[in-house]
């Protein structure tokens, strides 16, 4: 049986596409500047510019055109969700990135593609197949391969770069359900205003003046980054089903490579490019099955 289309939602998988990797050429950027600025600055402090410049952008870029329209939603609990998700996703990555390689952090991040394809089937009711079960789990096996249990990448900060994937998961499906119902920019909105709230009680207790107008700057791009990206995560939704565009996160693979080598002279070892290419091989064949046309 053919998937029914999400009301509001054009079925346009090459513009989701595009969408997506758009989303996964900004995000290595931020999370480069993220393992930077963690030498200097708690991830709470640096998890707030993220979220609060990223609502403050969204506000002015979408509150002209809109207006109040921006705050109207049909799914309030649902963005609510989301919004933890977002605020959880991001604290536990920030956390993380300081103590691994950036292409290693990345890696431990593709599992969130792969449980958006498992999650895709009991919460949006998208069609898994036998072979995507397959694909999933050759995925996580490549994910073991990264982490290596037993080795010195196998600490706690692999534990919150799984945690992270997770949330960043449930974080895609729910935007998959709202795509059609609320507007694209509503839900980037809502998906940072409750972390923007909690995190502006802690963040005095742990508050570090920037040093710097260069260090200003960084803090504060890593909302553009971070809000220009999931803007277009939210679009790609609204183009392509949700098991359809998420392998295409693996992109992120080539900009966290080139990131990781400028800046910090990082080079992924044989079991990160052997794990790596468990998981891409997984999301290729979960996106190809995705995209094949059904009877």
């Amino acid at each position: 049986m053919a998937e029914i289309a999400a009301p509001g939602r054009s079925s346009r998988p090459l513009l989701g596409v595009l969408f997506m990797c758009t989303a996964c050429a900004l995000f290595p950027i931020m999370n480069g500047l993220v393992k930077l600025l963690a030498a200097t600055y708690d991830p709470l402090q640096i998890v707030w510019f993220r979220i609060v410049i990223h609502l403050v952008l969204v506000a002015l870029v979408f509150m002209p055109r809109m207006g109040l329209g921006l705050f109207r939603t049909r799914r309030i609990g649902s963005q609510l969700v989301n919004s933890v998700m977002m605020l959880l996703s991001t604290l536990f990555f920030f956390s993380a990135v300081k103590y691994v390689g950036v292409a290693e952090a990345i890696s431990i991040s593709f599992v969130a593609p792969l449980a958006v394809v498992f999650l895709a089937w009991p919460i949006l009711g998208e069609r898994i197949t036998a072979m995507r079960v397959a694909a999933v789990v050759v995925g996580f096996v490549g994910v073991l391969v990264v982490i290596r249990p037993g080795s010195a990448l196998f600490q706690w900060a692999s534990v919150l770069l799984l945690g992270s994937a997770i949330c960043y998961a449930i974080y895609q499906i729910i935007i998959r359900r709202l795509a059609g119902i609320d507007h694209p920019a509503t839900s980037i909105f809502y998906s940072v205003l409750l972390g923007a709230i909690l995190l502006s009680a802690l963040v005095p207790f742990v508050w570090k003046t920037p040093v710097n107008a260069v260090d200003w700057l960084l803090l504060c791009s890593l909302g553009a980054l971070g809000g220009l990206g999931h803007y277009c995560v939210a679009r790609a939704m609204t183009y392509a089903s949700a098991n359809f565009v998420a392998p295409f996160n693996y992109t992120q693979m080539i900009g966290s490579v080139i990131v990781g080598y400028l800046m910090f002279a990082e080079v992924p070892d044989l079991y990160t490019w052997l794990g790596t290419a468990l998981i891409v091989g997984a999301g290729l064949l979960v996106g190809w099955r995705g995209g094949r046309p059904r009877r």
